[in-house]
This record gives C-alpha cells, structure tokens and sequence, in this order.
C-alpha cells in the first residue's frame, strides 16, 4: 500500500440510504457522491487523492486517536482523540428520515466537542464535484453555498464560524460549548436552512428509530451485536426511494492493489437482493424483505423474462463500463471504473436466488400477488428452457461462458422452489409437468457431469477438477440431503482445497479468471462455509470459524468483499453489502441448530 492511504480497516460509513460517506480515522469525509449512491463523487479524496476533494473535522495537530465506535445500535459514529489536558470528540451521522418535513434530502450534521479544556480544531472543506474536479460557484450568505449546475451544497456551523472551501480553517472548542456543522446537498430542489443550533436534535431522533429498529432482533441471535451491525449496514446501504440493495457505496476499491481488479459497485444485484429477503426475513423483518421483492419486480419488468445481472438503483441499465481520466486510484490502483461490464451477462445462479426469496416470503406466510408470480413464473420457465446453456457463473468471469456447477444448482434451485409455491398458487398442469421434467434432467446433469467421484465434491464446472466455494451453499438448497456423502465430501473438499490460511478461504483457485494479477480471500464464501458447518451437524467448528472471522473486521465491525490473508489488510469495495449478508445468514444457521439441539438433548433426557 501507498504511503499516504488510510487503510480501508479505519474508514467509517455514514449513510442516510439514499447516498452514503466513507470517513476516515482522521476525520476527513474522503468520498461521498451525489445526490446519489451512483452519482459523482463531491469528495472523492479516496480515489482521486488531494485534488478530488474532502471534508475533514478534527485537532488540529497530531493528536492520539483513544476511542471510535458506533453509538450503539445506531448510525452515528464517534471519534475521541486526547489533546493538551483533555480530549476532543467527533460526533457525526447522516440523517435518513428526512420525509415529511422541510429538510434538504441529504444532510451530514458532525459535532466537535472538548471535555476537560479547551482543544483546538481543523476544519477542511474542499469539495470538488465529478470526474474533472470541479470547484464550486461560491456564495456566503447566513452559510456557504456551494453550486455545481442543479448540485447545492450549504455548510453552517454554529456560533456563526465560517470557512472558505478549499482552506484549512482552525477553531477552538471551548468545554460545554460544542460546535456543531451542517453540511446539506440537494440536487434540483431548494436548498432548505437548518439551523446548526438545533440540528443536533435531527440527529437525536435518528438514534431513537435506529435504536427502535434495532430493538426487534430476538436476543436469540448468536453473535448479536455482529448481526445487528451488519443489518444496520445493509439498511444504509439500501436505496429507499426504490428498495435497491447497492452492493457497496464505492467503486474501483481494488482487490488487487496495483493491480486492475478495480470494479463500480454502485448498482443493484438481485443475487444480493435475495439474499437480503433471508437475511431480514429471518430476523423478523418482513417489510424490509418485502420492499426488496417490490423493487425487484419493479426493476426487472422491462427486460422479463431475462433476469439482468444487475441494474441502476431505479431498475436502468448500468451505464457503459468506462475509466476515469486522471484519476490515481486507492493506493495507486488504476484504472478507476465507472460502469460495469457485467451488466450484460447471462447468470443463471440469478434466477434461483430470486425463487427461493420468494419461496421463503410464502412458506413465512405471504402470498404472493398476482403479478409477482406471474413474474416468477416466466422466470422459471426461462430456465426451464435455459438451464442446458453454459454462462458467466456467480463471479462473472470475464472470459468464455462455461457449465458452472454452482449456476446449475441454483437453476435446480429455481426449478424446485417454483413448484413449492405452486402448491399455493395457480398453475397449469402443462406447466407444472414441464417444470417437474426440467428439474429432474437437471439434477441428473449435475450428478453425472458436475460431479468427481475420486475427490467425492462437486466441481467448479463440467469436465473440471477444479473446485469452488460457492458450492459452499449446497446445504441451504436441499439437492443433497444433510447427511449425503456428497454433500459432506463437497464442504470437506472446498474447505481443504480453497484454504487461505484459516480461517479464509478464495472463492476459486487463483489466477483461474483470466485477469492478470492476484485476488485475496473472499470473505462471503468463509461465511458461507461457516453456514455450511452448521447445517450439516459441525455446529461447534462454525462457530469457532464465524468467531476467528469477526476478529478480522475493522474496528466498527464492517467488512469488504475480499481481505488479504497474509496482512489482514482488507481489499475490495467497502463495505460490501454480500458479506455482511452472509455473515447474518450464517449466524442463522446457527441459532437454529443451537434452538434445535437443546430441545433434543431434553427430549432424550430420561424422566424422574
């Protein structure tokens, strides 16, 4: 890594779901977008360095950071630093109920505070808005305004401070008079005053409904206070005016770095949209599963019975993959993307995720109308006529389509959960004969081509030896039962194989995608494999395991997609959305054998 780079571990995320702020341990808000999570960076200092710019509260020397977390079970975030006789404090977070009342649709409001004597500040702020960095049209009025076009951005501080973009202003924060800065963005619409006096209570609020959201997770859930985390995670990073899951609120994070393993993240996949439904569903949280399924059905209506790889945070086609001129990289990884070639590809794994989210909203006791199943339903007839097609498989490798065992599987997949919600809801005979034949030649496609009796696992694709540990989902599909031979061979192989050291695991052999350069771990399929423990009698290993994994998070308990396992060091987009869905599935997995176990100890337990 770059001398001059944070490392990704000590980046916090603020979000009001609809864009979202990485901040750096240092107090510098070094990327968020407008209006936005897809939209142009106004600090964009992560990837772009200096020139991009930032927003920076903190001391204003070097001082020791002794302290950052979350507040609990909400969205604010907190830094203390000690300085000369006391300590100054960052409070910060983004407000993300703004409906309903006068409020700009994106506000940050940050609070310095000293306790014990007075400490001096910094404040930086030097926004530069889009790929050519451009400065802003200035105005001062009661605050600063900023202008780009139909792009506003206002910052007021209290006790009337004022700064001039682009320079470093230092203050001085007195003992039990905080100061408090609001930074709002709007984009076509009116740029609304709030007042820096009263804002705090903006965020106050916020806290109250976070902390009341957070109060509905049974106490049940191993591993708690990780789950809610990432639930919290997955709830900034999803797009409330649509339902869009974003995969991660930043492009082109590298998991190569120097290399050009640098992907836009910034759109919706419905594989991860899925996932969310079990994640939330499991936890009791219909509505946020059910807002899911809406913007899928919404997002997928135009190119049906396709089922697009991914889309805009409004159901558009992904924008052209193209690169950022000018534009360094994080740690001097280019090229920066915006875009993703992906977009067009052919996954078939995509449609099992969707059927079985919508199978487990039914067997939850949610009928589906009469437009989702109709939506279903094409979906599986498509594969249905499909399935015997090769394609780019879950990882979207750039290079020739193949039969990738994991993609059929999760065609079977897709095939089985149709019919399980056919019992509850209409469907021809025809077709139910026609999807019953499919699934059938389907499995035994796999069980002769996709299947190596001398390793006893299933592999990556047909006529290959090579191995992949998104197979590590096998248990939670019911193609194997949870005692086959195959089965356990198949978790017992990918673990071994794929190692990178414990407790990591790569998602397949390396330097088999044709890119150059290398990838580290991928974090999601450890979990996955943590799941897969737990659900084939190995509960104490997946514990042990999901334990080993947490102690890799950064310190606010987030993680990216991939994490270098001789460093530690965490590489890929973050935080990433996947991850922390498959880290609540796993303690899912958990709760549930740990529920069941116990209730069968004392079942066999002999009376008197």
């Amino acid at each position: 890594m770059e001398a001059g780079h944070s490392p990704l571990a000590d980046y916090g995320l603020l979000g009001d779901t609809r864009t979202a702020a990485l901040v750096s341990a240092d107090g510098g808000v070094d990327w968020l977008c407008a209006p936005t999570f897809d939209g142009d960076p106004v600090f964009g200092a992560l990837l772009g360095g200096p020139d991009a710019g930032t927003f920076r509260a903190g001391p204003a020397r070097a001082a020791k950071r002794i302290a950052r977390r979350y507040r609990p079970h909400t969205a604010t975030l907190e830094t203390v630093w000690a300085t000369s006789g006391g300590t100054l404090t960052l409070t910060e977070a983004m407000v993300a109920e703004v409906s309903g009342r006068l409020l700009p649709t994106t506000l940050l409001i940050r609070r310095l505070e000293a306790d014990g004597a007075p400490a001096e500040a910094a404040v930086e702020l030097n926004p530069r808005f889009g790929e050519r960095h451009l400065r802003p049209r200035v105005r001062q009025d009661r605050h600063l305004v900023c202008e780009w076009g139909a792009l506003a951005m206002s910052l007021g501080i209290s006790g009337g401070l004022r700064v001039e973009p682009g320079t470093t202003t230092t203050i001085t924060v007195e003992p039990g008079r905080p100061v408090v800065m609001v930074l709002a963005l709007t984009y076509t619409e009116p740029l609304v005053w709030v007042d820096p006096e009263t804002a705090w209570d903006l965020v106050e609020a916020d806290e109250a409904r976070w902390r009341d959201w957070a109060s509905g997770i049974s106490e049940d859930v191993p591993f708690r206070e990780a789950v809610l985390r990432s639930l919290l995670t997955l709830k900034l990073l999803t797009y409330s005016p649509s339902g869009a899951p974003v995969a991660a609120p930043t492009t082109s994070l590298p998991e190569d770095p120097g290399g050009i393993r640098n992907w836009d993240y910034r759109y919706a996949w419905p594989r991860d949209a899925s996932i969310g439904i079990a994640a939330f569903l499991g936890l009791g949280k219909d509505a946020e599963a059910l807002n899911f399924l809406n913007w899928l059905l919404h997002a997928s209506r135009l190119q049906r019975p396709r089922l697009p790889a991914l889309l805009t945070l409004t159901g558009g086609h992904v924008p052209r993959e193209r690169t950022m001129e000018g534009w360094p990289g994080y740690a001097g990884s280019a090229p920066v993307r915006v875009g993703n070639g992906a977009a067009h590809q052919h996954q078939l794994d995509g449609y099992g995720w969707v059927l079985d989210a919508a199978w487990n909203l039914v067997r939850q006791g949610h009928r589906l109308n009469s437009e989702t199943w109709r939506a279903m339903r094409s979906f599986t007839d498509l594969v249905a006529r499909r399935w015997p097609e090769p394609d780019a498989g879950i990882w979207e490798i750039r290079a020739d389509a193949a039969h990738h065992v994991h993609s059929k599987i999760m065609g079977w997949l897709a095939l089985d959960r149709a019919l399980r919600i056919a019992r509850s809801h209409r469907i021809s005979t025809r077709r139910r004969r026609r999807w019953e034949g499919a699934r059938e030649a389907l499995a035994a496609d796999i069980r002769t081509h996709g299947f190596d009796a001398a390793k006893n696992t299933y592999t990556r694709s047909y006529g290959s030896g090579d191995l992949d540990s998104a197979l590590l989902i096998l248990p939670v599909t019911g193609f194997e039962s949870p005692d086959s031979d195959r089965l356990r061979g198949t978790v017992d192989a990918v673990w071994s194989e794929l190692s990178a050291g414990y407790p990591f695991l790569y998602r397949y052999p390396p330097g088999q995608d044709g890119l150059p350069g290398d990838e580290g771990a991928f974090l999601p399929c450890s979990f996955w494999l943590a799941q897969a423990l737990a659900l084939t009698g190995r509960a104490a290993e997946a514990a042990e395991l999901f334990g080993a994994l947490l102690e890799h998070a950064s310190p606010l308990g987030l993680f990216s997609e991939e994490i270098d396992p001789g460093s530690g060091d965490l590489l890929g987009n973050y935080p990433q959305a996947l991850t922390h869905a498959a880290l609540v599935q796993a303690a899912l997995a958990l709760r549930d054998v740990l529920l069941v176990e116990p209730a069968e100890a004392e079942r066999a337990e002999p009376a008197g």
